[in-house]
């Protein structure tokens, strides 16, 4: 009977992209635990936005050799394969999750990804050329009118409420600072920055627990002073970390945790999970061979010092790069972004992480609960 019911609510909602609305009634969801993902952020999660948006080269990934592994043709993603979303869908039994922009059919209940390559939670971030993540947060709004009208008020707020938000962003907040002529840190302090960005975060998961999101992910940010982008402007080109950029990452995460600690404090029902992106990544790139890599310091894809000019694919301003021969063996598949087996190493902490590297709960505790 069970079985009857999710098929015949599939069939509903297949039905419903191919009838006017006001020929159907409220449909169900499939089935009680049914928990959607919607994501946020930035390039380590965007499946594909921005192929449909007016942008650069910088932010597109829908050229080759990207996604070659998985997908066998490139999608969109910045890695050769699968990113950490993929991943944390498969493991909550959920299809793919959409992009936002991909046209046609969208099967809205299993959630929908609204991360866009190069945004930030600052508006003034490669503006124009992004989809921001207020700009993200007023997509997600707008779903709500459909999903209402599909589902009706009662299994939408139930299907909000069940979902799980997972939010990628502030990385590059940061390389801005480091990669155009920003004059911010001359108007604030590395920690007054740090404090507008969280103020920026925060206010747009409050606003989503508004909209009934009660369970929020949030990886907190990597070493960025130790990607390739960075090592390769190393003084001397010793190859060093920018401790600089790392500096604002750690300060970012302090923030973050502090944060939605108090958010936890003062919105009812709040759940929330902090994967330590931050000190799993140094683990990896100090001790490779203990996570099955070779090569931690150099991308597999890209040109220059540590292959650390973003140049993979040679459809950017440098046109040069090179592709190495076994990914598997790199954490970093180009200049700033992993490779697939480094995504699924990340999602399976943020899956199951014990606390000391996944916290207050971890994503399965999340989608169970």
């Amino acid at each position: 009977m069970v079985s009857f019911r999710f098929h015949f609510c599939f069939l509903v909602l297949f039905v419903v992209f191919l009838t006017p609305t006001h020929s159907l009634g409220h449909i169900c969801l499939p089935k009680q635990q049914h928990v959607a993902l919607f994501i946020f952020g930035d390039s380590l999660f965007d499946a594909g936005n921005n192929d449909y948006i007016n942008t650069t080269t910088n932010n597109l990934a829908n050229y080759r050799p990207y996604g070659e592994t998985f997908f066998n043709y490139p999608t969109g993603r910045f890695s050769n394969g699968r990113l950490i979303p993929d991943f944390i869908a498969e493991f909550a039994k959920l299809p793919f999750i959409t992009p936002l922009l991909y046209p046609g059919y969208h099967q809205y209940t299993d959630g929908t990804n609204f991360a866009s390559a190069g945004a930030g939670a600052l508006a003034e971030t490669n503006q124009g050329f992004v989809i921001d993540l207020k700009t993200q947060l007023h997509y997600f709004k707008k779903l709500a009118k459909p999903l209402r009208t599909k589902l009706g008020h009662e299994e939408t707020k139930k299907l909000l409420a069940r979902a799980v938000y997972l939010i990628s962003i502030g990385s590059n907040d940061y390389f801005v600072l480091a990669t155009s002529n920003s004059s911010a840190l001359q108007t604030y302090s590395p920690e007054g920055y740090v404090d507008i960005v969280i103020s920026n975060l925060t206010s747009v998961i409050k606003e989503i627990y508004k909209k009934g999101g009660r369970k929020f992910a949030i990886p907190n940010l990597a070493p960025l002073g130790c990607l390739p982008i960075a090592r390769a402007q190393s003084p001397n080109n010793t190859g060093a970390c920018i401790q600089e950029l790392s500096t604002l990452a750690k300060l970012h995460n302090e923030a973050l945790s502090k944060s939605l600690r108090k958010l936890e404090n003062q919105l009812n029902g709040f759940k929330y999970s902090i994967a330590d992106t931050y000190t799993s990544l140094s683990e990896t790139l100090n001790n490779p061979s203990k996570y099955g890599f070779k090569i931690s310091k150099i991308a597999c894809c890209g040109t220059g010092p540590y292959r650390g000019i973003f140049s993979c694919g040679g459809k950017r301003s440098v046109k040069e790069y090179k592709l190495c021969h076994n990914v598997s063996e790199y954490v970093f598949f180009d200049s700033i972004h992993p490779s697939e087996k480094a995504n699924q190493q990340f999602a399976e902490l943020m899956w199951n992480g014990t606390p000391n590297i996944t916290g207050p709960y971890n994503l399965k505790a999340l989608f169970e609960n």
